[in-house]
């Protein structure tokens, strides 16, 4: 098989076999703990300029399909695996990963000692790196890591965010254990109107929006507070997506002007920006937190949550503003996990509680955003 060879800035560089798509691609090495959903880690658009090293050693093994997709195709730079599967043995599955990567311009290495590298990625903390199946020379795949821009400061929504306003009415899908929708509430004249701030959005999360009850307007994270009041929204939500909030300052803008006239509810990069139009302030994190296994606390139940998360930064306890409480904490590194206003209708959480792929611990979360609705219709 052709020879692919991963380097990091660090000088450290490995060997194993190119699968998917033939290139040369750079990003931030990240490391993702799921023991299962590598097509909806694949198709998340907030894994933006990253690229994605599976701990669990055997991926591909049930294929793909189109039912799991995240969003209209893979976004993160390069996929990195101990051993991908040829075959795939799944009565769902519709191709195998390797050939999706090919179509999708996705290129991804295997039979790489993958312990290894993520240790020195928790030891070191996140490495920029470069994954070509085509120059194979070390000296010149390390100085081109050691060039790659990396994540902060670089504006990434704007290469995710939808070119146009899109009307969700898709349903979660039948596999979800959740009841199916009120069809009371099916007509769009009779559901409320949630407009969703999309800065790479999961389209999980629109389905859950959907099946709540609402009606789901979906709009580029780009607009202005102006262009989402004029469709008079019930409630808006802010989308995860990509990379460094701090550099957003239009979405923080919007936020801050949207505040106290509409519920606002905002999930992983949907909450750190929440939390900067209140005046906090975000970091980054020595290597993120990825993977469908987090314990979060609910500090108002005590309740502890299994979660799905896909987050470089984080909001910085020091300097958060009065306005806001933390409700929620991550229980490995004691880092903030959800926040809510005191006085206006808005909260947030940093993980991602529409469970794709991950727990349904959270999906809570959603029942409290209608009910914040009902209570200020």
């Amino acid at each position: 098989m052709k020879v692919a060879k991963l380097a990091l800035e660090d000088g450290t560089v490995f060997s194993g076999r190119a699968f998917g798509a033939s290139g040369e691609v750079d990003g931030e090495v990240c490391f993702n703990t799921s023991m299962t959903g590598y097509q909806e880690i694949l198709t998340d658009p907030s894994y933006r300029g990253q690229i994605v090293t599976m701990t669990y050693p055997e991926i591909g093994n049930y294929g793909v399909n189109d039912e799991d997709a995240e969003s209209g195709g893979p976004h993160l730079a390069g996929f990195v695996v101990r051993n991908h599967s040829s075959v795939a043995s799944n009565f769902r599955a519709q191709g195998r990963l390797q050939d999706y990567l090919a179509e999708h311009g996705v290129v991804g290495i295997s039979g790489i000692d993958t312990r290894l590298l993520v240790r020195r990625i928790r030891e070191h903390g996140a490495l920029r790196g470069v994954l070509s199946s085509e120059d194979l020379d070390d000296a010149s795949l390390v100085a081109k890591a050691k060039a790659s821009p990396g994540l902060v400061g670089r504006d990434l929504v704007r290469e995710v965010v939808p070119s146009q306003p899109v009307e969700w009415n898709e349903r979660l899908s039948k596999w979800s254990k959740l009841a199916p929708p009120d069809e009371s509430n099916s007509t769009a004249a009779s559901r409320p109107h949630v407009v969703a701030l999309d800065y790479g959005m999961k389209w999980n999360i629109a389905r859950h929006l959907y099946n709540l009850g609402c009606q789901v307007t979906i709009l580029p994270g780009t607009v202005s507070s102006a262009e989402v009041l004029e469709l008079k929204p019930d409630g808006v939500f802010l989308s995860n997506g990509p990379g460094d909030p701090e550099p957003l300052e239009y979405a923080i803008g919007t936020i801050g002007e949207l505040l106290g006239k509409t519920p606002v509810f905002g999930i992983c990069l949907g909450h750190q920006l929440l939390s900067l139009a209140c005046g906090a302030t975000t970091f980054k994190l020595k290597f993120g937190h990825r993977g469908a296994n987090q314990p979060v606390q609910n500090l108002e139940t005590g309740r502890v949550e299994i979660t799905s998360q896909n987050h470089g930064f984080a909001v910085a306890e020091d300097d958060l503003p009065s306005c806001l409480e933390v409700t929620h904490r991550n229980l490995n590194d004691g880092t903030i996990e959800g926040v809510r206003h005191r006085e206006l209708p808005a909260y947030s959480v940093q993980y991602h509680p529409e469970a794709s792929a991950g727990p349904h611990d959270s999906d809570y979360l959603f029942d409290r955003f209608w009910e914040l609705i009902g209570a200020h219709a």
